[in-house]
């Protein structure tokens, strides 16, 4: 035997498991008192043989979680199971018999308790009486499952201690007395047992179809009836905006409501022309009847688009007087300390005060731009993202984020990643246990990475399929939680009956080619040649450092670039310089050849 065995630590490793203590002290007519948030049935069958003959079994529940999953509506999270969720095919077969056979013995031998307030016993312990008296205890992180007790091939890695003080182990029992006679906990064991009933009833093939479809179904009939409720309450579904909206527009607010309520926040990144400045003013709407405060950051451009539904604007350009709009807009670019923006003052805007923020064109924001810093890292100006994601979301008071962009990713989804940050407040694992994403960044950045081995120009046979199959589940449940993206072939197909009602979209003429020659005696160069050619000039007059003496480029350099930028010289600014200059060239082509001519007449006579 393994000298780390005589340890009395019982970390289901070398030093053994707390099955191998609880199989070695369990005698026939032992009494036993055990503590542990997690009971399993697959950990009472491999413990069968000890346990059936023991004289009698004190369970008590360290975490009431449990109990509120047996709830029928299904309100919270189970985080207890009777059942293991980390065994194999042929263990599941056999559920229903042992499930059975579990029942059988709780009904004769055990009593059950539970804790009452979450979070409140986080202990875990299993103490032995023996029918002649003696007694044995160990205490420490193991919980009464195949896994924490070392009952599997690949077990948890416990830490739990052996208490072999007969005055230790008295008083570990009384401790558990104390709580166990406590008002702190309840009898759980009739439902324990209604539970375990449902493990190895029979259910009819109607049954078991009804119960997928409410388990497909649940979210959202759940969604629903919480939209319901809000109806009942602010009467929502009267407002003028949510009237004038198309059915697929409504489907649309609703899901997006219901996300940021989950997840502080949402991404709706409809095509062009699909109703995205109605849809986030029903989502406004719905926030303002619960008396939030919403900021809406609009480019400057756009600005108008928002303005005209304000209440303040008192005239016939404004179809929703009724709703009383009563968000505040602000340019892109104010999100600055000081500067004003019509009345407002900038530099006394409560930026945290928000309770929902609504950013259009939020693509405009893809980019984690880091603001001015001094040669010691201090900031001096915050960027316009900082701004954003410090002064608004970050310090606001749990403040939500609707995010509106036909085009979410411009270059890769880096770009998504930075827009999502805005949802989760910068938390890069804000959705670990909500979604299932241990990481907003590795998630993306895995999928980028098959993304662009997938693209090469040298994988001639690439198929979406493959993509598809090769993309990791955690992206798609990202972009399915946190997004909703629909194209008007989405809406043609999934709400035909209602564009037939409305009318369909518009469709475009195919465009006509009209090719027109510069000149018309064709004595004009094609734009490959003057390119060529162009590509060919020196352009020495912007090119200076190319003359000078290798020696004398560092002396040079400290002269004229005293700040120099690491790995971009003096020289290679007059390369990229020269590079405008060419690309000019062509742009004067573009607006005329007289424009052009001018321009090579110039450069040439300097």
């Amino acid at each position: 035997m393994n000298q780390l065995r005589f340890s009395g630590i019982r970390d289901n490793k070398k030093r053994g498991s707390v099955s191998d203590f609880l199989k070695e002290f369990i005698q026939p007519k032992s009494k036993l008192s055990f503590v542990s948030a997690f009971f399993t049935i697959y950990a009472y069958h491999k413990m069968k043989e000890n346990l059936d003959e023991i004289d009698e079994l004190r369970f008590l529940f360290g975490e009431p979680r449990f109990i509120r999953s047996l709830d029928p509506e299904k309100t919270d999270k189970k985080a207890f199971n009777i059942e293991d969720n980390v065994l194999s095919l042929s263990n599941r077969l056999e559920q229903s018999r042992i499930a059975r056979e579990c029942e059988s013995w709780i009904r004769e031998k055990v009593q059950i308790r539970s804790i009452r307030k979450p979070n409140f016993l986080h202990g875990k312990m299993y103490h032995i009486r023996e029918r002649g008296g003696l007694t044995h205890c160990i205490t420490g992180s193991s919980n009464f499952t195949v896994n924490g007790l070392g009952l599997n091939e690949i077990p948890n890695i416990e830490l739990n201690l052996i208490t072999n003080d007969n005055r230790d182990i008295q008083d570990l029992l009384n401790w558990f007395n104390e709580i166990w006679e406590s008002e702190h906990v309840e009898d759980v064991k009739g439902e324990v047992i209604e539970y375990l009933k449902q493990l190895y009833l029979d259910y009819s093939p109607e049954f078991i179809y009804y119960k997928t479809l409410y388990h497909i179904f649940q979210k959202y009939l759940q969604d629903k009836a919480n939209l319901d409720l809000l109806e009942n309450k602010t009467h929502f579904f009267d407002t003028l905006i949510w009237n004038k909206l198309f059915e697929f527009q409504k489907d649309g607010v609703k899901s997006a409501i219901n996300k940021i309520e989950e997840y502080n926040g949402c991404i709706i990144a409809d095509s062009v022309g699909l109703g995205k400045t109605f849809e986030a003013l029903a989502v406004i709407k719905y926030f303002e009847l619960r008396n939030d405060r919403v900021l809406v950051l609009c480019p400057k451009k756009l600005r108008n688009n928002w303005t005209v539904y304000q209440a303040t604007n008192q005239t016939s350009l404004n179809p929703f007087i009724d709703d009383k709009f009563g968000y505040m807009v602000l340019n892109h670019t104010d999100l600055r300390d000081e500067g004003r923006q019509g009345d407002v003052d900038l530099s006394s805007v409560l930026w945290g005060n928000f309770d929902l923020v609504v950013i259009d064109e939020s693509h405009n924001f893809r980019n984690n731009t880091k603001g001015k810093r001094d040669e010691e890292g201090n900031t001096i100006r915050k960027s316009r993202y900082e701004k954003l994601m410090q002064d608004i979301i970050q310090s606001g008071k749990n403040t939500k984020v609707l995010l509106l962009t036909a085009t979410p990713v411009n270059v890769n989804l880096g770009d998504l990643k930075n827009q999502l940050y805005f949802l989760s407040a910068g938390d890069d694992y804000k959705y670990s246990e909500s979604i299932g994403i241990d990481s907003i960044h590795r998630t993306l950045t895995n999928s980028q990475k098959i993304f662009t081995l997938w693209a090469d120009p040298k994988n001639t046979n690439r198929k979406t399929e493959d993509l598809i199959e090769k993309l990791p589940p955690g992206f798609f449940k990202l972009l399915d939680e946190l997004t909703i993206a629909r194209s008007r072939k989405h809406i043609i197909k999934y709400y035909k009956a209602n564009l037939e009602k409305i009318g369909s979209f518009p469709k475009r003429k195919k465009p006509i080619k009209i090719k027109k020659k510069i000149d018309l005696n064709d004595r004009f160069m094609s734009y490959d040649k003057i390119y060529k050619e162009i590509s060919e000039y020196r352009l020495s007059l912007f090119t200076p450092f190319t003359f000078l003496k290798t020696e004398m480029i560092p002396e040079y350099e400290k002269k004229v670039s005293p700040r120099m930028v690491k790995n971009f010289t003096q020289e290679k600014r007059e390369y990229f310089l020269a590079g405008m200059m060419k690309v000019n060239f062509m742009k004067r082509l573009e607006s005329s050849i007289h424009s052009f001519r001018i321009t090579i007449d110039r450069t040439i006579r300097k």
